[in-house]
């Protein structure tokens, strides 16, 4: 199982270290069988994430035709108030800027390549969105971008994993591990999953969410 975790200017740090140290952690568990990297869509380089101004390091170009999962972040910046002219600090503008990179296009070669899977968390997904790449698909967010998801063409889902196949989206920040958790329960099995949740102390939240069984009654 390999996982290529995406950097662009600005995205949010915690949306790539929370789910990067979980699926290390698989790696060590596992001897091995899960494999981990930061790539960007201009290959190795420096990348500034959004506040705070941390820096990683993307050690390879993202590669759309590798077998495996390409995890993509959000942007890490104000909201912005409503009405507000959308500064250069705020997330709707990283978002932008990252689509007029290469990564919306190798993103779209990913998505269609049958051996990939993608996974976003938190603002990741609206990133996806925004460029055209969720259409009807089901799929969660941070909770203050989940009308920008409806809008932009997605189906959002109000919960903390979204399991759609070869599309896994987390919601807000702190769902990378929880994502990141699930990934390996789901591409390795429980009782690594179960090991790993342990070393981090850490409980998954809340049901993972797939279009499977009747739909509720309303309550």
């Amino acid at each position: 199982m390999h996982v290529q975790i995406v950097l662009f200017d600005g995205f949010d740090p915690l949306d790539v270290v929370a789910p990067f140290e979980v699926l290390h952690a698989g790696r060590t568990a596992t001897a091995g069988a899960v494999s981990v990297e930061l790539v960007s869509a201009e290959g190795p380089r420096e990348v500034t994430g959004g506040t705070g101004g941390l820096t990683l390091r993307a050690t390879a170009a993202l590669d759309p035709g590798r077998p495996g999962w390409v995890l993509v972040p959000g942007a890490s910046g104000r909201i912005g108030e409503p009405g507000e002219e959308a500064g250069e600090d705020t997330v709707p503008v990283l978002l932008g800027r990252a689509l007029t990179t290469p990564l919306p296009e190798l993103m779209r070669a990913a998505m269609a390549h049958p051996e990939v899977m993608v996974a976003t968390v938190c603002g990741g997904s609206a990133l996806l969105a925004m460029a055209g790449l969720l259409e009807g698909r089901p799929a969660t967010t941070h909770h203050l971008g989940m009308d920008l998801l409806d809008a932009t063409g997605a189906r959002a889902v109000d919960a903390r994993v979204v399991d759609d196949g070869d599309l896994v989206s987390g919601a807000g920040v702190t769902s990378g591990l929880d994502l990141g958790l699930h990934l390996l329960d789901r591409e390795i099995g429980p009782r690594v999953a179960h090991a790993v949740e342990e070393l981090f102390a850490h409980e998954r939240r809340g049901i993972v969410w797939r279009a499977r069984g009747p739909e509720p009654v309303a309550f």
